[in-house]
Protein backbone atom coordinates (compact mmCIF):
# COMPACT_ATOMS: atom_id res chain seq x y z
CA UNK A 1 0.00 0.00 0.00
CA UNK A 2 1.63 3.65 -0.81
CA UNK A 3 2.36 5.85 2.00
CA UNK A 4 -0.32 9.09 2.54
CA UNK A 5 0.79 11.94 1.32
CA UNK A 6 0.21 13.47 5.26
CA UNK A 7 3.02 10.65 5.78
CA UNK A 8 5.26 11.48 2.95
CA UNK A 9 5.16 15.01 3.81
CA UNK A 10 6.67 14.67 6.82
CA UNK A 11 10.11 14.21 5.65
CA UNK A 12 12.38 15.39 2.38
CA UNK A 13 12.92 19.23 1.25
CA UNK A 14 10.68 22.17 1.68
CA UNK A 15 9.19 23.38 -1.93
CA UNK A 16 9.17 26.91 -0.55
CA UNK A 17 12.94 26.71 0.63
CA UNK A 18 14.48 26.66 -2.95
CA UNK A 19 12.54 29.62 -4.01
CA UNK A 20 11.51 32.92 -2.67
CA UNK A 21 10.90 36.19 -3.67
CA UNK A 22 13.76 38.44 -5.26
CA UNK A 23 14.46 41.69 -5.77
CA UNK A 24 12.89 42.92 -8.97
CA UNK A 25 10.84 39.82 -9.65
CA UNK A 26 7.89 41.85 -9.22
CA UNK A 27 8.90 43.59 -12.45
CA UNK A 28 7.78 40.38 -14.72
CA UNK A 29 4.44 40.47 -13.03
CA UNK A 30 2.94 41.16 -16.45
CA UNK A 31 4.92 38.48 -18.81
CA UNK A 32 2.87 37.11 -20.84
CA UNK A 33 2.76 33.73 -19.90
CA UNK A 34 1.76 30.89 -23.05
CA UNK A 35 0.80 27.68 -22.44
CA UNK A 36 -0.57 24.70 -24.59
CA UNK A 37 -4.10 25.95 -23.45
CA UNK A 38 -3.87 29.40 -24.04
CA UNK A 39 -2.63 29.13 -27.80
CA UNK A 40 -4.91 26.07 -28.67
CA UNK A 41 -8.02 27.91 -27.38
CA UNK A 42 -7.02 31.08 -29.61
CA UNK A 43 -6.22 28.95 -32.84
CA UNK A 44 -9.63 28.18 -32.37
CA UNK A 45 -11.53 29.31 -35.68
CA UNK A 46 -14.36 30.30 -33.60
CA UNK A 47 -15.62 30.47 -30.05
CA UNK A 48 -16.38 26.90 -29.01
CA UNK A 49 -18.25 25.51 -25.78
CA UNK A 50 -15.97 22.89 -24.65
CA UNK A 51 -18.81 20.56 -23.78
CA UNK A 52 -20.11 20.80 -26.99
CA UNK A 53 -18.45 18.97 -30.25
CA UNK A 54 -15.17 17.28 -30.23
CA UNK A 55 -11.76 19.02 -29.42
CA UNK A 56 -8.36 16.99 -30.44
CA UNK A 57 -6.75 20.38 -30.76
CA UNK A 58 -4.72 21.04 -27.46
CA UNK A 59 -2.92 17.88 -26.61
CA UNK A 60 -5.24 16.99 -24.12
CA UNK A 61 -5.66 13.10 -22.75
CA UNK A 62 -9.57 12.45 -23.03
CA UNK A 63 -9.57 9.86 -19.92
CA UNK A 64 -8.76 12.03 -17.69
CA UNK A 65 -7.45 11.36 -13.93
CA UNK A 66 -6.96 7.67 -13.65
CA UNK A 67 -10.23 6.21 -10.59
CA UNK A 68 -7.23 5.89 -8.31
CA UNK A 69 -6.33 10.02 -8.52
CA UNK A 70 -10.06 10.55 -8.80
CA UNK A 71 -10.15 8.62 -5.13
CA UNK A 72 -7.52 10.93 -4.09
CA UNK A 73 -9.22 13.72 -5.12
CA UNK A 74 -12.64 13.07 -3.83
CA UNK A 75 -10.84 12.34 -0.39
CA UNK A 76 -9.10 15.48 0.34
CA UNK A 77 -11.42 18.15 -0.85
CA UNK A 78 -12.84 18.51 2.75
CA UNK A 79 -9.53 19.59 3.78
CA UNK A 80 -10.02 22.27 0.68
CA UNK A 81 -10.00 25.14 2.92
CA UNK A 82 -6.57 24.88 4.16
CA UNK A 83 -3.24 25.66 2.26
CA UNK A 84 -1.58 22.48 3.68
CA UNK A 85 1.66 23.47 2.49
CA UNK A 86 3.59 20.62 3.59
CA UNK A 87 1.85 18.10 1.09
CA UNK A 88 3.32 20.43 -2.15
CA UNK A 89 6.86 18.69 -2.14
CA UNK A 90 5.11 15.11 -1.81
CA UNK A 91 4.80 14.25 -5.36
CA UNK A 92 8.02 15.50 -6.12
CA UNK A 93 9.38 13.07 -3.02
CA UNK A 94 7.88 10.44 -4.42
CA UNK A 95 8.87 10.89 -8.49
CA UNK A 96 12.71 11.33 -7.19
CA UNK A 97 12.43 8.33 -4.88
CA UNK A 98 11.00 6.18 -8.08
CA UNK A 99 13.65 7.49 -10.39
CA UNK A 100 16.18 7.72 -7.87
CA UNK A 101 17.28 11.35 -8.17
CA UNK A 102 18.29 13.17 -4.64
CA UNK A 103 15.02 15.10 -3.74
CA UNK A 104 17.12 18.14 -4.21
CA UNK A 105 16.89 17.54 -7.78
CA UNK A 106 13.38 17.97 -8.16
CA UNK A 107 10.79 20.58 -7.48
CA UNK A 108 7.22 20.68 -8.25
CA UNK A 109 4.86 23.21 -10.04
CA UNK A 110 1.43 23.92 -10.88
CA UNK A 111 2.45 22.14 -14.90
CA UNK A 112 4.99 22.44 -16.64
CA UNK A 113 4.99 25.83 -17.81
CA UNK A 114 5.73 27.68 -14.95
CA UNK A 115 9.91 26.30 -15.05
CA UNK A 116 9.66 26.09 -18.77
CA UNK A 117 9.22 29.72 -18.72
CA UNK A 118 11.23 30.77 -15.50
CA UNK A 119 14.21 28.52 -17.26
CA UNK A 120 13.99 30.90 -20.32
CA UNK A 121 13.73 33.91 -18.11
CA UNK A 122 16.21 33.27 -15.78
CA UNK A 123 19.41 32.07 -18.23
CA UNK A 124 18.51 33.96 -21.62
CA UNK A 125 19.01 37.56 -22.12
CA UNK A 126 20.08 40.18 -25.10
CA UNK A 127 23.16 38.39 -25.24
CA UNK A 128 21.88 35.15 -24.71
CA UNK A 129 19.26 33.71 -27.53
CA UNK A 130 16.64 31.00 -26.89
CA UNK A 131 17.37 28.41 -29.83
CA UNK A 132 14.93 25.89 -30.90
CA UNK A 133 13.01 23.83 -33.37
CA UNK A 134 10.65 25.15 -35.97
CA UNK A 135 8.27 24.11 -35.96
CA UNK A 136 8.52 23.38 -32.36
CA UNK A 137 6.22 24.32 -28.98
CA UNK A 138 5.98 28.11 -29.00
CA UNK A 139 5.77 28.75 -25.44
CA UNK A 140 9.65 29.71 -24.70
CA UNK A 141 9.66 31.87 -27.64
CA UNK A 142 7.41 34.14 -25.21
CA UNK A 143 9.21 34.01 -22.26
CA UNK A 144 12.52 35.01 -24.64
CA UNK A 145 10.81 37.95 -25.93
CA UNK A 146 10.05 38.86 -21.99
CA UNK A 147 13.52 38.30 -21.43
CA UNK A 148 14.69 40.55 -24.22
CA UNK A 149 16.37 37.52 -25.75
CA UNK A 150 16.99 37.17 -29.63
CA UNK A 151 15.08 33.46 -30.39
CA UNK A 152 16.37 31.10 -33.19
CA UNK A 153 14.47 29.08 -34.97
CA UNK A 154 16.29 25.92 -36.47
CA UNK A 155 14.00 24.08 -39.30
CA UNK A 156 13.74 20.43 -37.85
CA UNK A 157 16.12 17.90 -39.66
CA UNK A 158 14.58 15.28 -42.35
CA UNK A 159 11.17 17.45 -42.34
CA UNK A 160 9.14 14.83 -45.04
CA UNK A 161 10.60 12.10 -43.20
CA UNK A 162 11.87 11.28 -39.58
CA UNK A 163 11.41 15.71 -38.04
CA UNK A 164 13.82 15.16 -35.51
CA UNK A 165 15.78 18.02 -34.06
CA UNK A 166 18.47 19.04 -35.96
CA UNK A 167 20.67 19.22 -32.94
CA UNK A 168 24.10 20.35 -34.89
CA UNK A 169 22.52 23.22 -36.39
CA UNK A 170 21.20 23.92 -33.27
CA UNK A 171 24.09 24.14 -31.97
CA UNK A 172 25.64 25.98 -34.81
CA UNK A 173 23.16 28.44 -34.57
CA UNK A 174 24.74 30.79 -31.74
CA UNK A 175 27.72 30.44 -30.04
CA UNK A 176 26.62 31.38 -26.66
CA UNK A 177 22.88 30.69 -26.76
CA UNK A 178 21.49 30.98 -23.48
CA UNK A 179 19.06 27.69 -23.49
CA UNK A 180 18.42 25.04 -25.76
CA UNK A 181 15.01 24.16 -26.18
CA UNK A 182 14.39 20.34 -26.59
CA UNK A 183 11.21 19.04 -26.77
CA UNK A 184 11.00 15.17 -26.85
CA UNK A 185 9.00 14.01 -28.64
CA UNK A 186 8.23 17.12 -29.97
CA UNK A 187 5.06 19.42 -29.83
CA UNK A 188 3.50 19.56 -32.79
CA UNK A 189 5.18 16.48 -34.86
CA UNK A 190 5.20 13.73 -32.03
CA UNK A 191 8.49 12.47 -33.56
CA UNK A 192 11.31 11.68 -31.27
CA UNK A 193 14.84 12.72 -31.53
CA UNK A 194 17.16 10.02 -30.75
CA UNK A 195 19.43 9.63 -28.00
CA UNK A 196 22.49 9.70 -29.62
CA UNK A 197 21.72 12.98 -30.74
CA UNK A 198 20.45 14.64 -27.04
CA UNK A 199 23.46 13.09 -25.87
CA UNK A 200 25.63 14.69 -28.30
CA UNK A 201 23.75 18.31 -27.44
CA UNK A 202 24.54 17.70 -24.00
CA UNK A 203 28.63 16.79 -24.44
CA UNK A 204 28.70 19.63 -27.12
CA UNK A 205 26.92 22.59 -25.67
CA UNK A 206 28.97 25.41 -24.70
CA UNK A 207 29.69 25.27 -20.97
CA UNK A 208 27.22 27.68 -19.41
CA UNK A 209 24.14 26.66 -21.78
CA UNK A 210 21.57 25.46 -20.37
CA UNK A 211 19.74 22.38 -22.37
CA UNK A 212 16.14 22.82 -21.34
CA UNK A 213 14.88 19.18 -22.43
CA UNK A 214 10.89 18.95 -22.15
CA UNK A 215 9.56 15.46 -21.62
CA UNK A 216 6.02 15.93 -21.56
CA UNK A 217 5.52 13.07 -23.97
CA UNK A 218 8.06 11.39 -22.92
CA UNK A 219 5.71 8.49 -21.45
CA UNK A 220 4.15 7.72 -24.81
CA UNK A 221 7.38 6.30 -26.30
CA UNK A 222 10.10 4.08 -25.86
CA UNK A 223 12.65 6.77 -25.82
CA UNK A 224 15.24 6.80 -23.27
CA UNK A 225 14.39 10.33 -20.27
CA UNK A 226 17.06 12.59 -20.56
CA UNK A 227 17.24 12.35 -16.27
CA UNK A 228 20.00 10.14 -16.24
CA UNK A 229 21.95 13.71 -17.20
CA UNK A 230 20.65 15.53 -14.71
CA UNK A 231 22.06 12.36 -12.51
CA UNK A 232 25.48 12.97 -14.05
CA UNK A 233 25.77 17.10 -13.45
CA UNK A 234 25.29 18.31 -16.27
CA UNK A 235 23.77 21.62 -17.47
CA UNK A 236 19.61 19.88 -18.01
CA UNK A 237 16.68 21.03 -16.54
CA UNK A 238 13.84 18.34 -17.53
CA UNK A 239 10.46 18.97 -17.48
CA UNK A 240 7.83 16.99 -16.79
CA UNK A 241 3.26 17.56 -16.27
CA UNK A 242 1.36 15.18 -15.14
CA UNK A 243 -1.34 17.00 -17.71
CA UNK A 244 -0.49 14.16 -20.81
CA UNK A 245 -0.72 10.47 -20.35
CA UNK A 246 -1.97 11.23 -16.97
CA UNK A 247 -4.89 13.17 -18.03
CA UNK A 248 -4.80 16.16 -15.27
CA UNK A 249 -4.36 18.92 -17.93
CA UNK A 250 -6.99 20.76 -15.58
CA UNK A 251 -5.67 19.94 -12.37
CA UNK A 252 -2.21 21.50 -13.14
CA UNK A 253 0.95 19.47 -11.65
CA UNK A 254 4.63 18.68 -12.86
CA UNK A 255 8.18 19.26 -12.16
CA UNK A 256 11.49 20.38 -13.03
CA UNK A 257 14.39 18.12 -12.80
CA UNK A 258 17.87 19.55 -12.33
CA UNK A 259 20.81 20.42 -10.51
CA UNK A 260 20.21 22.42 -7.31
CA UNK A 261 22.23 25.27 -8.06
CA UNK A 262 20.34 25.12 -11.70
CA UNK A 263 16.83 25.61 -9.51
CA UNK A 264 18.07 27.83 -7.52
CA UNK A 265 19.05 30.36 -10.41
CA UNK A 266 15.13 30.40 -11.14
CA UNK A 267 14.17 31.15 -7.86
CA UNK A 268 13.75 35.21 -8.11
CA UNK A 269 10.77 34.37 -10.64
CA UNK A 270 9.30 32.14 -8.26
CA UNK A 271 6.44 32.50 -6.44
CA UNK A 272 5.02 31.44 -3.08
CA UNK A 273 1.62 30.00 -3.91
CA UNK A 274 0.60 26.86 -2.77
CA UNK A 275 -0.36 24.15 -5.11
CA UNK A 276 -3.76 23.14 -5.66
CA UNK A 277 -4.49 20.08 -3.47
CA UNK A 278 -6.30 18.12 -5.55
CA UNK A 279 -3.70 18.59 -7.99
CA UNK A 280 -0.63 17.20 -4.89
CA UNK A 281 -3.49 14.11 -4.41
CA UNK A 282 -4.11 12.99 -7.56
CA UNK A 283 -0.55 13.34 -8.57
CA UNK A 284 0.70 10.79 -6.30
CA UNK A 285 -2.27 8.20 -6.51
CA UNK A 286 -1.44 8.47 -10.29
CA UNK A 287 2.69 7.98 -9.76
CA UNK A 288 1.51 4.77 -7.18
CA UNK A 289 -0.62 2.87 -10.02
CA UNK A 290 1.82 1.02 -11.80
CA UNK A 291 -0.51 0.12 -14.62
CA UNK A 292 -1.38 3.90 -15.27
CA UNK A 293 1.43 4.68 -17.95
CA UNK A 294 1.85 1.11 -19.83
CA UNK A 295 -2.54 0.52 -20.08
CA UNK A 296 -2.45 4.41 -21.67
CA UNK A 297 0.63 4.33 -23.84
CA UNK A 298 -0.96 1.32 -25.27
CA UNK A 299 -4.56 2.28 -26.22
CA UNK A 300 -3.17 5.80 -27.42
CA UNK A 301 -0.55 4.49 -29.55
CA UNK A 302 -3.00 1.84 -31.15
CA UNK A 303 -5.54 4.47 -31.92
CA UNK A 304 -2.55 6.39 -33.05
CA UNK A 305 -1.14 3.85 -35.13
CA UNK A 306 -5.04 3.02 -37.08
CA UNK A 307 -5.47 7.03 -37.63
CA UNK A 308 -2.25 7.55 -39.48
CA UNK A 309 -2.88 4.19 -41.13
CA UNK A 310 -6.21 4.99 -42.51
CA UNK A 311 -4.98 8.81 -43.19
CA UNK A 312 -2.07 6.81 -45.64
CA UNK A 313 -4.50 5.17 -47.24
CA UNK A 314 -6.41 8.14 -48.27
CA UNK A 315 -3.32 9.62 -49.71
CA UNK A 316 -2.23 12.00 -47.10
CA UNK A 317 0.74 12.20 -45.32
CA UNK A 318 1.50 12.95 -41.44
CA UNK A 319 4.45 12.75 -39.16
CA UNK A 320 6.07 9.69 -37.55
CA UNK A 321 4.55 10.27 -34.39
CA UNK A 322 5.63 8.19 -31.72
CA UNK A 323 2.95 10.51 -29.14
CA UNK A 324 -0.24 12.11 -28.61
CA UNK A 325 -0.29 13.85 -31.51
CA UNK A 326 0.86 14.24 -35.07
CA UNK A 327 1.19 16.60 -38.23
CA UNK A 328 -1.37 16.21 -41.25
CA UNK A 329 -0.40 17.33 -44.55
CA UNK A 330 -4.24 18.74 -46.04
CA UNK A 331 -2.19 19.66 -49.28
CA UNK A 332 -3.79 22.94 -49.00
CA UNK A 333 -3.96 25.79 -46.88
CA UNK A 334 -4.94 24.43 -43.22
CA UNK A 335 -6.65 27.00 -42.34
CA UNK A 336 -9.27 26.49 -44.36
CA UNK A 337 -9.45 22.78 -43.58
CA UNK A 338 -9.36 23.73 -39.84
CA UNK A 339 -12.07 26.46 -40.31
CA UNK A 340 -13.76 23.80 -42.45
CA UNK A 341 -14.07 21.19 -39.94
CA UNK A 342 -14.39 23.22 -36.49
CA UNK A 343 -17.97 24.14 -38.45
CA UNK A 344 -18.73 20.60 -38.36
CA UNK A 345 -17.81 20.86 -34.36
CA UNK A 346 -14.52 19.13 -34.81
CA UNK A 347 -11.88 20.62 -33.51
CA UNK A 348 -8.58 20.34 -34.56
CA UNK A 349 -4.97 22.25 -33.42
CA UNK A 350 -3.52 25.17 -34.68
CA UNK A 351 -1.18 25.86 -37.86
CA UNK A 352 2.67 26.26 -37.92
CA UNK A 353 4.22 28.88 -39.94
CA UNK A 354 6.75 26.78 -41.03
CA UNK A 355 4.41 24.30 -42.05
CA UNK A 356 1.02 26.21 -43.39
CA UNK A 357 -0.60 23.31 -45.15
CA UNK A 358 -0.38 20.83 -41.87
CA UNK A 359 -2.71 20.38 -38.82
CA UNK A 360 -1.99 18.94 -35.69
CA UNK A 361 -3.88 16.35 -34.78
CA UNK A 362 -4.58 15.31 -30.93
CA UNK A 363 -5.37 11.50 -30.33
CA UNK A 364 -8.22 11.35 -28.54
CA UNK A 365 -10.48 8.20 -27.69
CA UNK A 366 -10.65 5.82 -30.81
CA UNK A 367 -14.74 7.05 -31.08
CA UNK A 368 -13.33 10.22 -31.46
CA UNK A 369 -11.04 9.44 -34.21
CA UNK A 370 -13.67 8.04 -36.02
CA UNK A 371 -15.45 10.57 -35.83
CA UNK A 372 -12.70 12.82 -37.25
CA UNK A 373 -11.94 10.56 -39.82
CA UNK A 374 -16.10 11.07 -40.96
CA UNK A 375 -15.36 14.66 -40.21
CA UNK A 376 -12.32 14.89 -42.50
CA UNK A 377 -13.80 12.68 -45.22
CA UNK A 378 -16.30 15.37 -45.62
CA UNK A 379 -14.40 18.07 -45.40
CA UNK A 380 -11.60 17.13 -48.30
CA UNK A 381 -14.52 16.10 -50.43
CA UNK A 382 -15.90 19.12 -50.25
CA UNK A 383 -15.24 22.96 -50.72
CA UNK A 384 -12.96 24.61 -48.11
CA UNK A 385 -12.05 27.57 -49.93
CA UNK A 386 -13.33 30.65 -48.26
CA UNK A 387 -13.55 29.32 -45.20
CA UNK A 388 -12.06 31.77 -42.92
CA UNK A 389 -11.11 32.12 -39.01
CA UNK A 390 -13.91 34.15 -36.98
CA UNK A 391 -12.15 36.49 -34.67
CA UNK A 392 -10.96 35.55 -31.60
CA UNK A 393 -13.39 36.27 -28.15
CA UNK A 394 -12.73 39.41 -26.79
CA UNK A 395 -10.60 38.03 -23.61
CA UNK A 396 -8.47 36.40 -25.84
CA UNK A 397 -8.36 39.41 -28.59
CA UNK A 398 -5.95 41.37 -26.44
CA UNK A 399 -3.14 38.57 -26.73
CA UNK A 400 -0.83 38.20 -30.02
CA UNK A 401 -0.98 34.54 -29.26
CA UNK A 402 -1.13 33.86 -33.21
CA UNK A 403 1.88 36.17 -34.26
CA UNK A 404 4.50 33.39 -33.88
CA UNK A 405 6.24 33.79 -36.69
Amino acid sequence: MPPSVESLAATGLSRRSFFRFAAGASALATTPFLSESHLAFAAIPDFADPNIGIHIDANENPMGPCDAARQAIANIIPRGGRYLFPLDDVPAQTFAKQQGLDPEFVVSFAGSSEPLHYTVLAFTGKDKPLVTADPGYEAPIWAAKAAGAPVIKVPLADPKGAATHDIKAMLAASPNPGVLYICNPNNPTGTVTPREQIEYAVHNAPKDTVLLIDEAYIHFCDQPSSLQYVKEGRNVIVLRTFSKIYGMAGLRMGFAIGRPDLLKKIARFYGLNALPITAVAAANASLADSSLVPTRKKLIGDTRTETIAWLKSKGYSTTPSVSNCFMLDVGRPGKEVQAALAAKQMFVGRIWPAWPNSLRITVGTPDEMMAFRKAFSEVMSGATAGLKPAPLPGRLAAYPYTHLS
